[in-house]
């Protein structure tokens, strides 16, 4: 099954409230996730490891979100598991949950395109009452399900209050968490050329080791931030759609990217920004725009209008209420356990 995306379906009624497990990998990702109408648990440890760390006051978190102790999840009574890690369904449940919790429907987001091949990768997701998650069209293509049932779950971001686009930075912005150790996946190269050849900044966790970097910007913080910049741009060669990407959108900044997996489906060249395969293209296009304010304004209105029309929290809830009514209805509506 897909969940199709960009269409103005009516949302249904969840049957009945909830109770959701998941983790706490992408914060952004669960804060959107967190806007359905439903309990979510979300296990965290004394020493903060990565998926397992508290929630903290960064993002306004709704009261349907509930920080448990992973050591008792035992003692909770859930309807189904959303699993976001590798190791949280490889490994972790089967240390933190009881065999009844384990057999119940579930779902997997798989956030990332496949590694290390692009197109024979079996993804490792298996259960009775499952359903896979992909987060682009472009990774539900690349990826071998192996025959489990697939949706596509497109990004969905709230609405950013009070966050206008000025463009006053005569320079481009990047935002992307650990360039330096991502390596050429992400564009680190590409980032190093580009900045010799246009003013680029870059914000994000461990940005502050690279040239151009500012470090990490606050969260919530992230779309006022990138609206005073010119230009986003993407030297991504090899990632899922970022979120960051989709906020600067919704923030009426134009993109500017390499033309690779999610993003040439999304930028529409001379519309909404400019997506090539030959970073020299995005030089010059970039030097255009720091030039023509009154152009990046025009393709940043776009962006905006792109964002707000593809990438709607009403539409990503209105997605995963039918993925999720879909998946209990499977399951004959599985008692909580």
């Amino acid at each position: 099954m897909t969940a199709q995306t960009g269409q103005s379906l009516p949302r249904p009624s969840p049957k009945r409230r909830l109770r959701i497990l998941t983790w706490h990998v992408h914060g952004n990702y669960l804060y959107s996730l967190t806007q359905l109408e439903h309990e979510f648990i979300i296990p965290v440890t004394s020493d903060n490891r990565p998926s397992y760390s508290g929630l903290g006051d960064k993002i306004p978190w709704g009261k349907n979100v509930h920080m448990v102790d992973a050591d008792k999840l035992r003692e909770q009574e859930l309807d189904c598991i959303i699993y976001q890690s590798r190791q949280a369904f490889e490994e972790d449940r089967h240390l933190l949950l009881t065999e009844q919790q384990i057999k119940l429907p579930c779902i997997y987001i798989e956030h990332n395109p496949p590694e290390p091949h692009p197109t024979n990768t079996q993804h490792f997701f298996r259960h009775e009452q499952g359903i896979l998650v992909h987060v682009t069209h472009y990774n539900a293509l690349m990826w071998d399900s192996a025959g489990m049932p697939v949706a596509v779950v497109e990004h969905g971001v709230p609405d950013i209050d009070g966050v206008q686009y000025s463009g006053e930075l005569k320079r481009g912005i990047v935002v992307i968490n650990h360039l330096g150790r991502r390596g050429r996946r992400v564009g680190a190269d590409i980032y190093d050329w580009t900045r010799a050849q246009l003013p680029l900044e870059l914000i994000g966790m461990g940005s502050e080791s690279i040239s151009g970097g500012l470090g990490e910007v606050p969260n919530m913080d992230v779309p006022a931030h990138v609206a005073r910049y010119r230009f986003f741009f993407s030297p991504i060669r090899y990632a899922s759609l970022g979120l960051s990407l989709v906020e600067a959108m919704l923030a009426g900044v134009p993109v500017l990217g390499i033309a690779a997996t999610e993003l040439n489906q999304v930028i529409r060249n001379g519309i909404n920004g400019y997506v090539d395969t030959k970073p020299s293209v995005l030089v010059e296009v970039g030097q255009e725009l720091l030039q023509d304010p009154g152009l990046a304004r025009k393709w940043g209105a776009e962006a905006r209008r792109t964002a707000r029309e593809r990438f709607s929290i009403q539409r990503f809830v209105a997605d995963w209420d039918r993925v999720l009514e879909e998946l209990m209805e499977a399951s004959n509506g599985s008692p909580r356990t």
